[in-house]
């Protein structure tokens, strides 16, 4: 096994959808770290964060003499770090496609993430429905659609699994736990992500979790 020369910083598998993307994209590409758990909405969550990064936010990556406290810096530096795994699609045009639409989910989708918060050991079917989410879902399937049919040839995003799918990996979780309805194509994409080794290594690591947040249980 190799030497880890990075540590990561996360919060709880369960909740935190932030740390579940780089945390994906290390264990996919077998790039070896030491996982640090801070559990969050904790009194001395910020203290323990602050220790890391002075963002008081997780992920934080740190290794090679860097703190890196945002999960798309993470990533796109790792892929530089990592130019022959190909973390990013190897297409130009693939590659151009997959960083935009990871933009979008990085700064975008905020009715999803409000209406529908990240809890993987839930099932609230039907809840979280608003105006607002259901058009940050119909403009995710517009993307898992453009990509998928592009690119995808019927596995994941942009074929091989890449940033873009940890990326949206825990929209796939918000979708199971909220039972939203997706086309049979769609639907397939979200089995394939829930299959894959890494996502169903966090999931489990979700599920062993004994640390709720009421903030993200509907009444």
């Amino acid at each position: 096994m190799r030497k880890s020369n990075y540590r990561l910083v996360i919060g709880n598998k369960n909740y935190s959808s932030w740390s579940m993307r780089p945390w994906l994209v290390m264990k996919t590409f077998g790039i070896p770290f030491e996982e640090i758990k801070v559990l969050l909405d904790r009194p001395d969550t910020t203290q323990k964060i602050s220790e890391y990064s002075l963002s008081g936010r997780v992920p934080v990556l740190l290794g090679d003499d860097l703190v890196i406290w945002d999960s798309l810096a993470i990533c796109e530096y790792l892929a530089e770090r990592f130019p022959t795994y190909h973390l990013w699609p190897e297409n130009v045009a693939a590659r151009a496609t997959a960083r935009s639409v990871c933009a979008e989910m990085h700064s975008g989708f905020s009715q999803l993430r409000n209406a529908m918060p990240m809890n993987i050991r839930a099932t609230f079917p039907g809840k979280g429905r608003t105006a607002g989410s259901q058009a940050d879902i119909g403009r995710i399937s517009e993307i898992w659609e453009d990509c998928l049919s592009t690119y995808g040839a019927h596995r994941f995003l942009f074929g091989d699994f890449s940033i873009a799918d940890a990326f949206f990996a825990p929209v796939v979780m918000r979708f199971k736990t909220y039972g939203v309805s997706l086309a049979p194509a769609l639907q397939a994409y979200c089995e394939r992500i829930e299959a894959h080794p890494a996502v169903t290594q966090w999931v489990l690591g979700a599920l062993d979790e004994r640390d709720d947040l009421p903030k993200y249980d509907f009444p």
